[in-house]
């Protein structure tokens, strides 16, 4: 095992907001590849130690930030899920994957970007909304059991999200609690303990941030987003996506509809049979077994530009 190290930071949005940030050290300099993580919702970067570290030891830099509302980026109550609408999304994630460019390119290798559940979402928004510059220094786009459409057995009734809509136009940051269902998180009953027990797991969204979050999980679902296979690095978009199809929390058939639908040379669906949403903390063998997977993708595309095949 390859010995890694840990820095932490404060990334300093152009509105003078600033995120914590961690970012796993390889041995190995320069690393294989960069790669910037962006969490889920009422979750926090430190939350994923299990599958970080597993990249970091096999060459890959990951780099990541507590999202504006989230985890250590909260310094008072006030600010608890406030994330702003979804152009304010997107936009801090320009920031962020901006620093992170300017890394890899003085190191000569390229950029990933991965996301999990709210974050595999925005990931998703980023890859065809982003700017260009941007999308096209991208080597590869990765999402782990995202937000494309709330699992039936979780969706908040319509006359709840109504509401909430319309209050959310009078008052947006106005705090709304929204709780996940723990047990739905992994197989093994501790990872949703631990996550229940944790003080940075807030659960608490504003009315904008949340209706922002069901909107882009709504475009997604709905077909109006369509991935361009010219956009990424090289004149590529190169897509990974993994859902367990247990999940509970964010609906596996959603993502299987917009993976279909999605025209791209390299284009990959990991199916977990049996596994819940959580997918990098999975107990034991599995847990290895999901870093194994994303790192094997990501080192198939770390090398010279070349073609990949499709499939499912």
């Amino acid at each position: 095992m390859s010995k890694i190290t840990t820095q932490e930071g404060w990334h300093r949005f152009p509105d003078g907001f600033e995120a914590y940030t961690k970012t796993w050290v390889p041995q190995q300099s320069p690393p294989i590849a960069h790669y910037v993580f962006i969490h889920g919702y009422s979750d926090h970067i430190n939350s994923y130690g299990g599958c970080a570290p597993a990249l970091a030891e096999n060459g890959i830099k990951v780099h990541s930030m507590d999202q504006r509302g989230w985890g250590r980026s909260v310094k008072t109550p006030a600010v608890r899920g406030r994330t702003g609408p979804t152009r304010k999304v997107l936009d801090d994630m320009t920031s962020f994957i901006s620093s992170v460019l300017e890394e890899s390119s003085r190191d000569g290798v390229p950029l990933f970007l991965m996301g999990h559940s709210m974050g595999g979402g925005q990931v998703l928004q980023y890859a065809a909304k982003g700017p260009p510059e941007i999308l096209s220094r991208i080597r590869g786009f990765l999402a782990e059991a995202p937000l494309i459409q709330v699992h039936p057995d979780t969706k908040p009734w319509k006359l709840t999200e109504f509401a909430g809509r319309w209050a959310g136009k009078l008052m947006p940051h106005a705090h709304m609690v929204n709780k996940l269902d723990h047990t739905k998180l992994a197989r093994d009953p501790n990872v949703g303990l631990q996550f229940k027990q944790d003080p940075l797991n807030h659960e608490t969204g504003t009315l904008e941030g949340l209706a922002g979050m069901l909107d882009r999980a709504n475009e997604l679902d709905s077909g109006k987003i369509l991935l361009q296979d010219s956009a990424g690095e090289g004149g590529k978009l190169r897509l990974w996506i993994a859902h367990g199809d247990a999940d509970g929390v964010c609906d596996f058939e959603a993502t299987k509809r917009f993976f279909e639908r999605q025209k791209l040379a390299d284009k990959e669906f990991r199916i977990y049979e049996g596994w819940y949403h959580v997918l990098h903390a999975e107990a034991g063998a599995d847990e290895r077994k999901f870093a194994e997977d994303v790192v094997e993708w990501v080192k198939a595309r770390s090398g010279p530009l070349e073609g990949t095949k499709s499939r499912l």
